[in-house]
């Protein structure tokens, strides 16, 4: 049977008068008609009764809905939602529920509707993506200095009560622990200060490993911070693990393993006990501890200095027909006549903008493709959506 086909008032009319006059079957009638007999004989019954108005198409709402939201539950929605404006439906359910324990409050769903008929939610307004990146799969690593695995162990108190956040480095070739530096916090400058003073003594690494979490990784373009942005300036490849993957930096997590249970249990007095611990632990895994995996040599026995010695960031350099803008203190550039929010780990550097079509431009910091600028769009950038071969796009 061919496709059943919506028909207008004037073609139903013309339908009815083709079927009382039966000057063919009806079969034949409905196949030229694109309708089924059931659907004809429908239309036909609907005008015996109704008469031409019948034919009007009817609305699919029920005639009755017992379970439907009364006006006095809507304005007790309605009164509580404006005592509270930050509270979703499940809250306002639960209140409603001890407020009148013998009543049957809606649903958290229904809730949610009512607030949207009400007009007391705002939809956020969906951010737009950029363009899908894929990056090549994770390459074995071989000699020291290719990878170096980052993380914070996680924070925990001194037996006086103050904060420890070891920050730990690790060469993925050799097993060679590089850093193990007690900080207060987890902030910036302080990350970036022992950064700078490692690879005064060691060098620097072709590629950085981490986890995508502050202060390494961002909800920002490309998921960098400032951290992960001031590592490419000065040449180092920056690699995020898969979000809701630990396992990438699997040898890592099982070294903090050996941290913890070597020199946080129990802790140390203060942070600076806590700290010479830790460098000793340090000391004794790289230089006395044998290692399976380097068929029982010591990491040190195996671990050279980087060749890439430390260097100060070098000014990007771009083709000179993309246009470049220092981003400013808000994380801005000023573009066309507008500003656009390009993103605060970028404040102070120079990106580009290479054209792309009529209004369009695509945004590079260094290497890295940030996203795209649409002259269109209200808004800043829509970044670009950065993923592996095989998994889904990360959420930025």
């Amino acid at each position: 049977m061919p496709r059943t086909r919506q028909l207008s008032w004037e073609q139903k009319l013309c339908l009815i008068d083709a079927l009382r006059h039966r000057t063919i079957s009806v079969t034949a009638l409905c196949r030229g008609w694109q309708l089924s007999r059931q659907t004809a004989y429908k239309w036909l019954r609907r005008e015996a009764t109704g008469g031409p108005l019948g034919l009007r198409e009817r609305s699919r709402v029920p005639h009755r809905r017992p379970h439907a939201l009364t006006s006095r539950w809507l304005a007790r929605i309605e009164e509580l939602r404006r005592r509270f404006p930050r509270w979703g439906p499940k809250k306002l359910r639960a209140v409603l529920q001890r407020q009148h324990p013998r009543g049957s409050p809606p649903a958290a769903s229904t809730i949610g509707t009512a607030l949207h008929r009400l007009g007391l939610v705002i939809r956020r307004r969906r951010r737009q993506l950029g363009p899908v990146i894929l990056t090549r799969p994770v390459r074995p690593v071989r000699h020291p200095n290719d990878v170096w695995t980052v993380d914070f162990k996680g924070c925990f108190a001194a037996l006086d009560g103050r904060r420890c956040d070891p920050l730990t480095v690790r060469d993925l070739a050799s097993r060679f622990g590089l850093l193990a530096k007690v900080l207060p916090h987890q902030r910036f400058l302080p990350t970036q200060r022992a950064f700078q003073a490692l690879f005064r003594q060691r060098g620097q690494p072709r590629a950085l490993r981490m986890d995508n979490g502050s202060p390494f990784g961002s909800t920002g373009p490309a998921g960098l911070s400032r951290l992960s942005a001031w590592w490419i300036t000065l040449g180092i490849e920056v690699q995020f693990n898969r979000p809701g993957h630990p396992e990438d930096n699997g040898a890592h997590e099982q070294w903090h393993r050996e941290l913890k249970a070597a020199t946080a249990r129990p802790p140390a007095a203060n942070p600076v006990a806590q700290a010479k611990r830790t460098n000793r632990w340090l000391r004794h895994y790289n230089e006395e501890r044998p290692h399976e995996a380097l068929n029982q040599q010591p990491p040190a026995k195996v671990y050279r200095v980087s060749r890439r010695r430390w260097r100060k960031p070098s000014p990007p350099r771009y083709p000179a027909h993309w246009a470049v803008r220092r981003v400013r203190s808000n994380g801005q550039i000023k573009w066309q006549g507008r500003f656009r929010f390009i993103g605060e780990a970028f404040i102070g550097h120079q990106i580009a903008l290479r054209p792309l079509r009529k209004n369009q431009w695509r945004v590079y910091f260094y290497h890295v493709l940030l996203g795209e600028l649409h002259q269109a769009d209200v808004a800043g950038l829509r970044p670009a959506q950065h993923r592996r071969r095989g998994t889904s796009p990360r959420k930025v």
